[in-house]
């Protein structure tokens, strides 16, 4: 009999999850019945000590709010991960617990399936663990872009039209907006939008934002996380079947 695989996400307030569907999924499909994937419902980091101690667990995805704090209770980072400053994805193995991140490709095979040449420079809604695998990606692909947060020299309070028209290519990166909370939006003058402007909400749930929904009314063309979440989901289990 093949030993067990333990699989699992850790992260808060993630009952909605992706990926426990899709990874029991994606195990039923390939007949794997020694796999599981379970959901680690942590109301803060410390208690990843734990979870660490499980039985036969191989690999963890971790979500928001953890994809930074997680890092001092890791052994190693891969080297995009330390570049980045977030983790999404630990491998365990022989005892030792390695960081990758999978968002920065994820989100690289996405935005290029949507990239036009009129494209140039982008604002990032957002200075989290998510925003900072767009920002890897925009640096590797020389993109400019401005970061616009709370405690930024761009924050949403000073964000005028006239900067939003000049960037044709928008990432929302906040969580705000995500299932149950579907009328919330972070503020943005929508109206410096225009036709030619690329408009990505990383949220998957719901399917359309209230972001997004307010871009597509300005003309935008609109996409959301989903085909990111999936690319990044099947790098994990590349690092953890490698």
């Amino acid at each position: 009999m093949n030993e067990e695989k333990k699989f699992g996400l850790i992260g808060k307030n993630i009952s909605y999850s992706f990926s426990k569907k899709y990874f029991g999924d994606k195990f039923h499909r390939l007949m794997l019945k020694d796999h599981s994937y379970e959901l680690f419902e942590l109301d803060e980091i410390e208690k990843v000590l734990e979870v660490f101690k499980k039985q036969n667990l191989k690999g963890l995805n971790v979500t928001i709010p953890y994809k930074e704090k997680i890092i001092p209770y890791l052994d190693e980072l891969s080297e995009e991960a330390a570049k980045i400053g977030a983790v999404n994805t630990v491998l365990i193995r022989n005892g030792r617990k390695t960081g990758y991140n999978t968002d920065a490709a994820g989100f690289e095979k996405s935005f290029k399936l949507f990239k036009k040449n009129h494209h140039k420079s982008a604002l990032i809604l957002g200075n989290g663990g998510a925003s900072k695998a767009v920002q890897y990606v925009f640096e590797k692909m020389e993109i400019p872009y401005e970061t616009v947060f709370r405690n930024g020299d761009l924050t949403f309070e000073n964000l005028t039209p006239d900067a939003v028209s000049r960037n044709t290519i928008i990432v929302q990166c906040t969580p705000v907006g995500t299932f149950p909370n579907v009328n919330e939006c972070v503020p943005f003058p929508f109206e410096g939008l225009t036709a030619i402007h690329l408009v990505i909400d990383l949220i998957y749930n719901p399917n359309e934002t209230k972001f997004l929904k307010n871009a597509a009314a300005q003309g935008a063309r609109t996409t959301n996380g989903l085909f990111m979440l999936e690319q990044q989901a099947e790098k994990a289990w590349e690092i953890w079947n490698t």
